[in-house]
């Protein structure tokens, strides 16, 4: 099953710069000839692919980027100064397409690959270009031409960092919509979730992971019960996975709730069973405030759990921000190890 993240934005190349119409000035010359000089070339604006950006989630935010118009030319035959270039960064797998021809103008898939996608305006010229035998005193130069302007879908299809599992009802769809932009179907009832849902969660500036809310898993669910395996290999690329686990007792016991999604996972494929997992123990708001540590310790304690645990009530949205700035730390965290051993290996 393929996920798209998508963005609009606008991209002005910068306009070249005037030529400029001018003529010495000297003592003792009372008829200098022109000394108009050319304008600066208008900067271009490239697509850069960079291994740091997960999501398209920034271009929501600020959607038009321009590059520096050239100067006007001078006169001493002074050329403008050409603008700079504008490099926009964008996440490795990124397909640029026109959006109002359609046409692919180009697919960013490896780091470092850049796109000219608005291309800048030509200089103008000056005076001093139209100098000849017969014309020794030009009056006329030539505007710089402007840059090129362009709307720009981007696509990116995503891969989870993260992936949500839990048992019908523990409440991994509300958990999704509070932490990201994901609008799955919420209901009291299981099964809610039929298709996996992914939504990008937003941390900072260029500081961003996707999130995949995975259909509730049932006792059997390796062998095929409930909604069967299918959805189970959309884990096998996160780099991490909270076990979401609703605290009440209505559902049945929260321990051996967490018990049974275990052992699924060991019997559906133990590399993942293995994979690096935290508790997310989910609608503590439920819970008496004076009983809420003793409750949730007491969980934990006779689920046999030793790896991170967050408490949430995604509902209130209550720590629901410090769960995705400590995902966020851990996933960069990650991402710097296997640079350096691919550095290392490299």
């Amino acid at each position: 099953m393929k996920f798209v993240d998508e963005a609009r934005i606008r991209v002005k190349a910068g306009d070249g710069g005037n030529g400029c119409v001018s003529f010495r000035r000297e003592k003792y010359v009372p008829r200098g000839g022109p000394d108009g000089g050319d304008g600066g070339d208008g900067g271009s604006v490239y697509l850069v692919a960079r291994e740091n950006i997960n999501t398209l989630a920034d271009f929501r935010v600020e959607r038009t980027f321009r590059a520096e118009r050239g100067e006007d030319g001078a006169g001493g035959n002074r050329t403008g100064r050409s603008g700079k270039d504008l490099e926009v960064a964008v996440p490795v797998g990124t397909l640029v397409r026109d959006n109002d021809t359609g046409e692919v103008i180009g697919d960013l898939v490896t780091p470092g690959q850049s796109l000219l996608v608005a291309h800048g305006g030509f200089h103008g010229l000056g005076n001093t270009r139209y100098k000849s035998s017969t014309n020794r005193a030009p009056r006329q130069s030539k505007p710089g031409t402007p840059g090129e302007r362009r709307t720009l879908a981007l696509e990116l299809s995503l891969v989870a960092d993260v992936g949500l599992l839990g048992l019908p009802n523990a409440g991994k769809s509300t958990l999704i919509r509070a932490l990201s932009n994901a609008r799955p179907r919420v209901a009291d009832y299981p099964f809610t979730t039929l298709n996996p849902s992914l939504g990008v969660v937003e941390v900072g500036p260029m500081r961003s992971f996707v999130m995949a809310d995975i259909p509730g898993l049932i006792e059997g669910a390796a062998e095929g019960a409930g909604l069967g395996i299918r959805f189970l290999t959309h884990l096998r690329r996160t780099g991490l996975l909270l076990h979401v686990v609703d605290v009440l007792p209505s559902e049945g016991d929260p321990a051996e709730r967490i018990e049974t999604l275990a052992r699924e996972l060991e019997k559906f494929d133990q590399a993942l069973g293995q994979r690096e997992r935290w508790l997310v123990m989910n609608k503590v708001d439920l819970l008496a405030a004076e009983d809420r540590d003793t409750w949730c310790e007491d969980i934990i304690e006779r689920a046999g759990w030793s790896g991170p645990v967050h408490q949430v009530s995604a509902a209130t949205g209550e720590g629901t921000r410090e769960l995705a700035a400590a995902v966020m730390r851990r996933l960069e965290e990650k991402r710097d190890v296997e640079q350096a051993s691919e550095h290392n290996t490299g």
